[in-house]
């Protein structure tokens, strides 16, 4: 793909990913249910994370391209590196996990994820954007050029590390409020959610690998952006 038709690409999703962000960031305070949108607001969410994500990613995509329109390639080899960490460790599989871990909850019991009170607060289209395109973008994304990833173990060390730091988030939330973040989370015990957390890391890991299997069987092992 021309560089010039990346940059357009990058662009629009970036302004995509920041006009979805912002829309449920501006949910009005009185039109949400009692029982969400409680301490840590909307940003105990991974799905809200996750759109801040891949604003962050396709914003450091669309400088990447345009770094290179222009010529300037010692900075835009920099920022490439940046692009392919951010994508590889987190965008790809925190993407995946999001839309496949939603709509598998939501249709076995969507009170355990997105109650019904939902609905009459965040609008259809913002619920799939939020649950459903994130992960048709991901893929674009992989499609769309290749993506050099880092050495295994340094990948899964960032993704893990990322993790703890969320799940650390949501029991800390806990911890202060008494209420989880997900309904989903009041049905285990200790030791089941403990269970849980590591099962979701393993899944997410699994999504981590699969990105990387796509990368190497579109693009092989030798074809990078640089």
């Amino acid at each position: 793909m021309e560089i010039s038709t990346l940059a357009t690409y990058h662009c629009l999703a970036f302004v995509w990913y920041f006009f979805v962000a912002y829309s449920i960031t501006h949910v009005k305070t009185e039109e949400r249910p009692s029982e969400v949108f409680l301490y840590g607001g909307q940003w105990k969410y991974l799905t809200v994370l996750n759109l801040v994500l891949q604003a962050v990613f396709y914003g450091v995509s669309f400088l990447a391209d345009v770094l290179r329109l222009i010529k300037k390639l010692r900075c835009a080899k920099c920022i490439i590196s940046t692009r392919d960490l951010l994508f590889s460790v987190l965008a790809f599989p925190v993407s995946t996990f999001v839309c496949i871990s939603f709509w598998t909850l939501y249709t076995y019991n969507r009170e355990l994820v997105y109650p019904k009170s939902l609905d009459a607060v965040i609008p259809f289209w913002l619920n799939h954007a939020m649950h459903t395109a994130v992960l048709p973008f991901a893929l674009m994304e992989i499609f769309a050029l290749p993506h050099r990833y880092p050495a295994k173990k340094k990948g899964l060390i960032l993704l893990g590390f990322v993790a703890f730091l969320y799940i650390s988030w949501v029991l800390w939330i806990y911890s202060v409020t008494g209420e989880w973040v997900y309904p989903l989370f009041a049905l285990f015990s200790p030791p089941g959610l403990a269970a849980f957390f590591a099962g979701s890391l393993a899944i997410i890991i699994s999504f981590y690998n699969f990105g990387e299997f796509l990368n190497r069987m579109i693009w092989g092992q030798s074809k990078f952006s640089s």
